[in-house]
This record gives structure tokens, C-alpha cells and sequence, in this order.
């Protein structure tokens, strides 16, 4: 930009609407960094003051000027023409740009001219910037309101289905480190984390009789907790974000040979996501008190995931598992 207005010097300051300050931004030509430490109130010295009433300001000497209440920030710089012009995009201030000339320079209309217009583009662009980094503000806050739901729910989950407290936080831990060690993209972890923490949320829809029978389930009660993946599905698919997350609630129940449900996947047509946490799943319910039995010893599961290889379970998914034993 000093080179396109033939300056020795730009600064812009950047107006902060919550502090209702000027602060440095940008800067070139400026042989220390002491003007970096910029910070004006609005309405202080010139350039606050041209700002507050957006009326571009020119000093022919800013040696000569006490109201320059950074002469000291410009030390060494030997400035003597200033013109400050506010940087105004859809009637709000954004900032002032600033430049400074060590030699004398003759009025010049069509400068001028240039001037203004580069200083009404900048505002326009920086204007720009502020609302892309607003959307991208509350794109953030939105998700993670939205993870915070997820998390709710999880909790909730739990908390109906007593037997299992802590399992969910424990599997989508477990789950996680596995997709990492499967060099699943940082950009899929998100949806893995998602789809883990609401892997029974069909449950929602099979009834307490059910859910909380102490003792064997019968054939038709095993055929509505069947469902339950499938009502996963039908809850989780019309929200567009948890799309890509639906894998692991919809297909976490799926056995390598086929054998599982609800709809009988076989080998790699099972998501790779689903595997892994069918494996930590698992792990995590024969390692746990139920109701209707004890715990089993590490040692017990640890040979029964190994028995699973190939049948219940993808053998990648359990190499993988085995890895992660020896990690921890």
C-alpha cells in the first residue's frame, strides 16, 4: 500500500468496538516497531479524533503538531506529513489508515482522489474479513453447542441404562485412540467421537421392561433390541451434521462373518469406524459388572476378543486393539 500512495509510511489502526479503541493492525515503511504499540481511545489526538467524526485529517508537520499524542512511538522516524482517513464500510467506522511522508509533498487533488478510494476499498475488505471471522466464530459456537447436546444425551443415556454408567465415556475414548492408530484424517475423528458417544441412542426407543430385565430376554424382546440401530438411524439421519457420524450407531452391532445386525454386513462392507468400536465396545461390557453377571478378568476378555478374530470382529481391528494394549 505505500507503495501504491508513493508514502514513506502506512498505518492502520483497527477500531475496537467493545473497548471503543484504535489499535495497530498493519504497518510498513516504519524503520522500528514502535508503532505497533499504537492504542487510541476514540476521540484521542488526531487520528482518534478523525475518526470520531470521520473526517480525513492532513498535517503538513507533524513535528509541529502537539495534539500527535504518539510523537513519541514515531521517535527517530523523522515524519512531517500525516493524513489520517477513517476507513468507513456501511456507514460504521472500521479504522483509520494512516500515512506518513518524511519530505514535503505538494497538494495533489487526483492523490487525493487515490487516497480515498484506496482507503473506501480497505474499509470494504476489512469489513469483509470481520464478517468472515463472525460466521467462522459462530459456525464454531454452534458446534460445539451442538456437541454439548451430544454429550447431554450421552449422559442421559447412561444414566436411563444404569448398568452401563460410564461405559459411552470409556468406548468413545477407546474408540478414538483406535481410529488414530487406523490413520483415520484428524476431519473424520469429529464424526467418529460423535457417532461413538451415541451409539445406543436407539435404545431410547426399547422399552424399560426391556432395557433393565435382569434375566434372559426372550425371543420377541430380543427382536426389539434388535431395533435399536435401526432406530438410530430413523432418530440420527434427518439431522444433516450427524450424517456422516451415523456409521457407528447404525452399524456398531455388524460381525465380520455376517452374523450380525440389523442388516447382516459382512467383512469391510461394515465402516471401518464401526469395526474398531465393536471391538472397544465389547471389551468395555465384558470387563464391567451387569446385573446378571460379574466382570470378566482382562486376561478372559483379552482371549475372547482374540477367539472373535475374524468372526465377531475385523482381525485389523483387533491387531489394532492388541497395539493399543501394549501402548497403555
Amino acid at each position: 500500500m505505500a507503495d501504491q500512495l508513493e508514502a514513506d509510511a502506512v498505518c492502520i489502526l483497527l477500531f475496537n468496538p467493545h473497548m471503543l479503541t484504535l489499535e495497530f493492525a498493519a504497518g510498513s515503511g516504519f524503520h522500528t516497531g514502535a508503532i505497533q504499540n499504537s492504542r487510541l481511545h476514540l476521540g484521542e489526538g488526531i487520528a482518534g479524533y478523525a475518526a470520531l467524526k470521520r473526517e480525513l485529517i492532513v498535517i503538513p508537520d507533524i513535528r509541529e503538531e502537539k495534539e500527535f499524542v504518539r510523537a513519541d512511538l514515531l521517535a527517530g522516524e523523522n515524519f512531517t506529513g500525516y493524513w489520517g482517513v477513517p476507513l468507513v464500510a456501511k456507514g460504521e467506522v472500521k479504522g483509520l489508515l494512516e500515512v506518513f511522508h518524511r519530505n514535503h509533498r505538494d497538494e495533489d487533488p487526483a492523490w487525493m482522489d487515490f487516497l480515498k478510494t484506496l482507503a473506501g476499498q480497505s474499509a470494504i475488505a476489512i469489513d469483509n474479513a470481520q464478517l468472515f471471522e463472525d460466521l467462522k466464530r459462530s459456525h464454531t459456537e454452534l458446534v460445539l453447542a451442538y456437541d454439548d447436546t451430544i454429550e447431554g444425551w450421552s449422559r442421559a443415556m447412561d444414566l436411563r441404562d444404569r448398568e452401563t454408567e460410564g461405559h459411552t465415556r470409556r468406548v468413545t475414548e477407546m474408540t478414538l485412540n483406535l481410529a488414530r492408530l487406523a490413520d483415520i484424517s484428524t476431519e473424520r475423528l469429529i464424526h467418529v467421537k460423535r457417532g461413538a458417544l451415541l451409539h445406543d441412542i436407539g435404545k431410547l426407543g426399547v422399552p424399560d421392561s426391556i432395557l433393565h430385565k435382569p434375566g434372559a430376554l426372550t425371543d420377541d424382546e430380543w427382536k426389539i433390541m434388535h431395533r435399536h440401530p435401526q432406530l438410530a438411524y430413523d432418530m440420527l439421519s434427518p439431522i444433516a451434521y450427524l450424517k456422516p457420524a451415523l456409521d457407528i450407531p447404525y452399524c456398531h452391532h455388524e460381525k465380520w462373518d455376517g452374523t450380525g445386525y440389523p442388516r447382516g454386513l459382512k467383512g469391510e462392507e461394515i465402516p471401518l469406524e464401526a469395526r474398531l468400536f465393536a471391538v472397544a465396545d465389547v471389551w468395555d461390557a465384558l470387563t464391567s459388572d451387569r446385573p446378571y453377571r460379574a466382570a470378566w478378568s482382562q486376561e478372559k476378555a483379552l482371549e475372547y476378543i482374540k477367539e472373535q478374530s475374524g468372526r465377531h470382529f475385523d482381525p485389523q481391528a483387533v491387531e489394532l486393539f492388541f497395539g493399543l494394549r501394549e501402548c497403555l
